[in-house]
């Protein structure tokens, strides 16, 4: 039997990581915006689904877990996809099992890139590329329709009340938030330079270090090397919302090329993103309204040295991290200061 909605729902599939389920919601906004009651269910993978926990224009999350029952867990969803009878599927990813799903689903409409293994199956192949100025956003905004005009539609969060109230004790007068780690080792400021600008932040700062549990131990190692007062780690202490909650208050929050970027960018939080191996050119800079990004003054020959990093630099002297200076981080922070009145 058909859905019992008149309109054919639509299926979005983002299995990869925090900040791809992130920037995926760009679609879900311009979706509200072009087609207000069409239902639109989400695939993610086991993890990330509390970024869209009461997500106003998601009707269904489906969950993969990829870890402990990739197999199992796909050939679940493909009866489970078909069986819903979805009018279009967008495939934000070039990987096969994702793939499958697309191809598989029985929807009219099966649209996602070109590079994905599978995408002959597909009823339209979208290019993927690089290229000057064009975001992920924005990449993932064409499988919906190719060259849409206007600004680019941005990535959006939506924190429950329950998120707010659980970042609500740590919003003081005037706050910084640092994201210190990453996935990627070679993404990832090392700690020595984020102790640098933690002894030169003017001292009226509270600072908050965040992350999920996997990086408290990072962040405690991270406030414990410095004598600075006022410096929290909250890493595994707030849920994502409720992080982007408190990112949102901040006078700036100094994060990676990594997840926190675009949780900061989800909800328009001030953002100082520090590049290390990788560059913008890839499109995954932030977004927010006041968004600056610091990276090595100097061309190396050897940056980017790859899309995502390395679990060490591949010459061994880690010059794009090591190499930038304080002075550059102070100084998107007085900038932040002005448009705040600080």
């Amino acid at each position: 039997m058909p859905a019992s909605s008149a309109v054919s729902p639509i299926l979005l599939i983002q299995t990869a990581f925090i900040g791809d389920v992130i920037l995926a919601t760009a679609l879900l906004e311009r979706l509200r915006e072009t087609e207000l009651d069409t239902p639109v269910d989400v695939l993610v993978r086991r993890g990330n689904e509390g970024l869209l926990l009461n997500h106003p224009h998601v009707r269904q999350v489906l969950v993969w877990d990829k870890k402990n029952d990739k197999y199992g867990g796909l050939w679940r969803l493909l009866r489970q996809i078909r069986a819903t009878h979805y009018g279009r599927v967008y495939n934000l990813q070039r990987f096969a099992s994702t793939g499958l799903l697309t191809a598989f689903s029985g929807a009219e409409e099966r649209v996602g890139f070109d590079k994905n293994p599978l995408s002959w199956a597909f009823t339209r192949r979208v290019p993927h590329g690089f290229a000057p100025g064009l975001h992920e956003v924005g990449r993932n905004l064409s499988l919906l329709e190719p060259g849409i005009a206007g600004p680019l539609t941005r990535p959006r969060l939506y924190p429950a009340p329950a998120d707010e109230a659980a970042a609500a004790p740590y919003v003081v007068e005037n706050y910084i938030c640092i994201a210190p780690t990453s996935v990627w080792f070679t993404k990832q400021f090392p700690q020595e330079q984020w102790e640098k600008l933690l002894r030169a932040l003017p001292p009226h700062y509270t600072v908050y270090l965040l992350g999920g549990p996997p990086d408290v131990a990072a962040c405690e190692a991270l406030r414990q090397a410095t004598d600075r007062p006022g410096v929290v780690n909250l890493a595994g202490k707030l849920s994502l919302l409720a992080s982007a909650a408190l990112m949102r208050g901040a006078v700036l929050n100094y994060v990676n090329d990594s997840a926190p970027q675009h949780l900061a960018s989800a909800v328009d939080a001030p953002t100082c993103a520090v590049f290390c191996s990788t560059v913008p050119y890839f499109g995954f800079g932030p977004l927010s309204s006041f968004a600056r990004v610091v990276e090595l003054r100097e061309e190396l020959a050897c940056k980017p040295c790859g899309l995502h990093g390395y679990a060490k630099c591949p010459l061994s002297h880690f010059h794009c991290a090591h190499g930038i200076d304080t002075q550059q981080l102070l100084a998107v922070l007085a900038e932040a200061e002005q448009l705040v009145g600080v």
